[in-house]
């Protein structure tokens, strides 16, 4: 069919056919969504997933740190680079804590569980002790020894859950008795949370006490005492409100809403109202990355406690869904690690890491979103702080033990090839020394060539090859042509 200037018109098409590759096109989707479903069936779906979920949080957390970190370094008078450096230096210590907690048996964490909540709480003391407490912002959760500074808190986290997990599974079949359940609580949850709380740091306390309700949650304690322990923790939260006059203002701005004038602004509105700045410049799709006017000082705490408002500045929506959907991935592998696993303690311990993870991540969305009063947690692998990303990689690691044991996991690894066999196998293999001949490969099968062994006749000498002595071998023409070109007898040709 062609148009009346001549050029080819393609034929209509049918509602059959449009029909037909309609339901092509959801075939596809569907095969492409079936065999997804099946890799993801694989007994090491989990311990991929959790890894490359992990490292593409710390990878987002390396760039905005330097981002929002680079005018605060050079306000000090360092280098643009210098927060960076230190949290890339952390992100090195804590990939080497997950490296090696991730080979640590699942055993062997049992046996280690009380021995490190000892050692935690240790560390948590620390913070009592002149010239070793350092003080920051009224909060005593800080230590210094030497160069180094930490925040023990963090480590407890990690032995709270181990710990709390191991003496939850000992006394699983007696949770329904207040009695033994306050005995199993008594020397791992409230031993913890009451220290952090003599330090005055709420936020983190919050943390702990939503990393112990997850655990009983998933423990299967009855209702009633969840509603016992929530009465309680509010009204412990509503006492350490009153006695602070920094919380006490803090709530009370949160709670009158953002204040529209310019003396009110001053006070302790400002971080929350510039942190909504922040995320309103951004748009949909952000001023660009290290394009933020925020982290010129005028958002305090913008590479730790308000990192994400930097991440909507700059990134825009897409930015924080991305890490959105990260955290709900890692979430969504932890409960599969939870369901896949027939081990109790293993279940505890990984329902405790994610609600550590994914509930402090709530917390601190929330704060930034204005949801929330101004607490003071980091965003987990993301925000700056060299403890706090180091335990946290730490508690990744467990996570990867634990897959590492999910049933059919150990076999698959053993029989998956090392990671230095593959990439060898890439290089060129060296020549033999002295020659220019390759040498056959290592897996070659390849037989090699028989040698002929010259016969021998009757008297011991070798005998000649049909080759050696026919060098030349004859077409069938030659014998024909050799008789009619021999001399006849009487001297003529024929």
């Amino acid at each position: 069919m062609t148009a009346s200037g001549g050029a080819a018109v393609p034929p209509r098409r049918t509602a059959g056919e449009i029909a037909g590759s309609g339901r092509a096109a959801a075939g596809g989707a569907l095969s492409w969504l079936r065999s997804y479903a099946g890799r993801m069936d694989s007994p090491l779906a989990t311990h991929y997933v959790v890894l490359a979920t992990t490292a593409l949080l710390v990878v987002i957390g390396l760039v905005m740190v330097l981002s929002s970190s680079s005018v605060k370094s050079l306000a000090d008078g360092k280098s643009v680079f210098a927060g960076f450096q230190n949290q890339a230096l952390f992100a090195v210590v804590g990939v080497v804590a997950l490296l090696v907690a991730s080979r640590v048996g699942v055993q062997r964490w049992k046996r280690l569980a009380l021995p490190l909540l000892v050692a935690g709480i240790g560390l948590q003391l620390l913070v009592f002790v002149p010239g070793i407490g350092v003080p920051v912002k009224g909060n005593l959760n800080w230590i210094r020894i030497g160069p180094f500074t930490g925040q023990p808190s963090e480590a407890l986290k990690l032995a709270l859950v181990l710990s709390c997990a191991l003496v939850l599974v000992r006394k699983q079949h007696q949770l329904h008795e207040w009695r033994h359940l306050v005995l199993a609580l008594l020397p791992t949850a409230a031993t913890t949370v009451g220290l952090v709380l003599l330090g005055r740091d709420l936020g983190t306390a919050m943390v702990m006490m939503m990393i112990v309700a997850g655990m009983l949650w998933v423990a299967g304690v009855p209702l009633r005492f969840f509603a016992l322990a929530g009465t309680a923790g509010a009204a412990i939260a509503v006492l350490l409100i009153a006695v602070s006059d920094n919380r006490r203002r803090r709530v009370a701005q949160w709670l009158d809403g953002t204040p529209v004038q310019g003396a009110d602004l001053q006070g302790y509105a400002w971080q929350p109202v510039h942190g909504q700045y922040a995320l309103a410049s951004g748009g949909w799709w952000g001023v660009g990355l290290g394009a933020s006017r925020e982290k010129w000082q005028w958002l305090p705490e913008a590479d730790n406690d308000y990192i994400f408002a930097i991440i909507g500045e700059e990134l825009g929506l897409p930015g924080t869904l991305v890490v959105l959907l990260l955290f709900a991935v890692l979430g969504l592998a932890c409960l599969r690690l939870a369901r896949r696993s027939e081990d109790m303690f293993v279940k505890l311990a990984t329902a405790g890491i994610m609600t550590w993870i994914l509930g402090q991540a709530m917390v601190n969305i929330g704060v930034v979103l204005d949801l929330l009063p101004v607490i003071g947690v980091p965003l987990p692998l993301i925000s700056r702080g060299g403890s706090a990303l180091v335990m946290v990689l730490a508690a990744i690691g467990v996570l990867l033990a634990f897959a590492r044991s999910e049933p059919g996991a150990a076999e698959a690894l053993r029989t998956r090839p090392s990671v230095v066999r593959r990439s060898l196998a890439v290089l060129p293999r060296p020549r033999e020394a002295g020659s220019g001949a390759r040498r056959p490969a290592s897996g070659s099968t390849r037989a090699p060539r028989p040698t002929q062994s010259p016969t021998r006749t009757a008297g011991g000498t070798p005998a000649k090859s049909a080759k050696a002595e026919n060098p030349v071998r004859k077409s069938p023409k030659t014998a024909p042509q050799a008789r009619r070109r021999s001399p006849a007898p009487g001297g003529k040709q024929r």
